[in-house]
């Protein structure tokens, strides 16, 4: 092992631990703070990569990881060839050596494959997913998360997006396996998600519903994952992560507090200028003249209700700046989570020409974020930077052969003869109507999947060298991003964005771990 590995403290295994993490409240008994002011928000795949998430963690604010297409991404790292050896040193940590050996023999390219061949393909996980399906989904989830804890002792978090159902427990898993301290969880509504938690810190099995379209009440929809079919080793009681919703409206967040089957610890309130997919509006949906929802007063969250509710809160979506830290403060929110700020800067995974030509175009006030009602094959509103060169251009989109070979976002279905199969509205559209799809469903469906790989430089080679490209999502704040940005350049690093939005905010240290 790595002597620079044993900095990340006595031992790197020190997360295996029998204490439990209390339900949050503002202070613990030394005046310390206990959760952070500000949430680094979990990004698109890979834009909040371990890096960035390590960056601001060490500040003392809450780093968190993309919890999103972990197992492609380790995978691609690995056939790159690993540069500079951390995704090796991780798996050298991983508590069940074997998996983490045949993980790095199947993947790994010494100085990494051609660039004009092609990565190897990752089966899709599925309802009953291969054992080596679930191995690597269990081992990406630990190597970001142990990634993002090294060297400091603060506490990480990770975010998932509930619609990407398939893959959620045994990623959860590997997450707590590396202790995380914080799992937030969005796009959905994840009432189950807390008794996972309870389940996997004691290493039992636990189970997840999966939505089907069209299922019937008797149809086994259940998936499960059991931790002992992989980790042989005995190993005591994870640290229980706190659970914090993502949610949009004041019925969402009460229905988390009644209806879940474990402890909710905490919200982010999340609004429609975030980046991402958002919830579409409340009620008959209104566009505007360029063709982008409408959001009115019904989309407004009741910050009253949420504080009766008794939970601590943050704010997201346009809080990037530290007059709205302020306002968050002032309003009772915890803080708040930020996302477009820390996107664009030095530490994130956005592949670099295309975070400078975004910030060049913020500079000169001459950047456009679109609120994109059919590019995601989830149906969900989804923000997107206008780039040349990116599939937000026609060109570039209708240029792209359509395919479906990473499937994170994809449907299940129930079929005629009762089994559960899987379709995605921007696959072929042959396809998707043999599948019993709606062909107007497949109109201006984009396959964010390949996109967003393609954004943090791990874009898809296909036959005839056609190459991924890539689509950036950004909130609405992409267009103030130069008030980061110093009077000679167009570079900035996560400690300038929390030095900015923590100005004349008196931040009490974080506890940590």
């Amino acid at each position: 092992m790595r002597a620079d590995c044993r900095e990340y403290l006595d031992s790197p295994l020190r997360h295996y631990t029998t204490m439990t993490v209390r339900p949050i409240h503002l202070w613990n008994n030394r005046r310390m703070r206990i959760h952070p002011v500000i949430i680094q928000g979990g990004m698109g795949a890979a834009i909040s990569d371990w890096r960035l998430a390590r960056a601001v963690s060490s500040l003392g604010q809450l780093g968190v990881v993309s919890g999103v297409a972990l197992d492609v991404i380790l995978t691609r790292r690995l056939q790159d060839g690993d540069p500079g050896g951390n995704i090796r040193q991780a798996l050298d940590e991983f508590p069940e050596p074997a998996i983490a050996d045949r993980i790095r023999e199947t993947y790994y390219i010494p100085g990494g494959k051609a660039p004009d061949a092609p990565y190897k393909v990752v089966p899709m996980p599925s309802k009953n997913s291969r054992r080596d399906v679930m191995e690597l989904l269990v081992v990406a989830n630990f190597v970001e998360v142990f990634l993002a804890r090294l060297g400091h002792r603060n506490p990480v978090g990770i975010n998932y997006l509930e619609k990407v159902q398939t893959s959620l427990l045994p990623s959860v898993y590997g997450a707590m396996l590396a202790g995380v301290s914080y799992v937030l969880m969005g796009a959905g509504i994840p009432i189950k998600v807390p008794g996972v938690l309870d389940a996997l810190a004691k290493h039992e099995r636990a189970s997840y519903p999966l939505h089907v379209t069209g299922a019937e009440p008797e149809d086994d929809v259940l998936m499960s994952f059991d931790p002992k079919d992989y980790i042989g080793a005995e190993l005591p009681p994870l640290l229980r992560p706190n659970f914090l919703a993502i949610v949009s409206s004041n019925v969402l967040a009460t229905t988390m507090l009644k209806r879940s089957n474990g402890r909710v610890d905490g919200f982010v309130i999340e609004g429609p200028t975030a980046g991402g997919h958002n919830a579409p509006p409340r009620g008959k949906l209104q566009v505007d003249e360029s063709g982008e929802a409408v959001y009115g007063e019904r989309d407004r969250v009741d910050l009253a209700r949420i504080r009766e509710l008794g939970l601590p809160f943050w704010l997201a979506g346009g809080y990037g700046s530290a007059t709205k830290v302020h306002e968050a403060l002032d309003q009772g929110a915890a803080g708040v989570q930020v996302g477009t700020a820390f996107a664009f800067c030095e530490e994130s995974g956005l592949r670099e020409d295309y975070k400078q030509a975004l910030l060049a175009s913020a500079r000169k006030h001459d950047v456009r974020v679109v609120t994109d009602m059919l590019a995601s094959p989830t149906n969900f509103p989804f923000k997107s930077a206008q780039l040349a060169g990116t599939v937000t251009e026609d060109g570039v989109y209708d240029s792209r052969p359509r395919v479906c070979d990473l499937g994170y976002l994809r449907e299940a279905y129930r079929t005629e003869s009762g089994t559960i199969a899987f379709r995605c509205a921007a696959e072929p559209i042959t396809t998707y109507v043999a599948k019993h799809g709606k062909v107007e469903d497949t109109v201006g469906k984009k396959c964010l999947c390949n996109s967003l790989l393609a954004n943090v430089g791990l874009a898809q080679v296909r036959p005839g060298n056609y190459v991924e490209q890539g689509l950036v999502t950004a909130g609405n704040q992409l267009t103030e991003l130069a008030e980061f940005l110093p009077a000679d350049g167009l570079r900035y690093t996560a400690a300038d964005v929390i030095a900015a939005l923590l100005a004349s905010v008196h931040a009490e240290p974080m506890a940590a771990d």
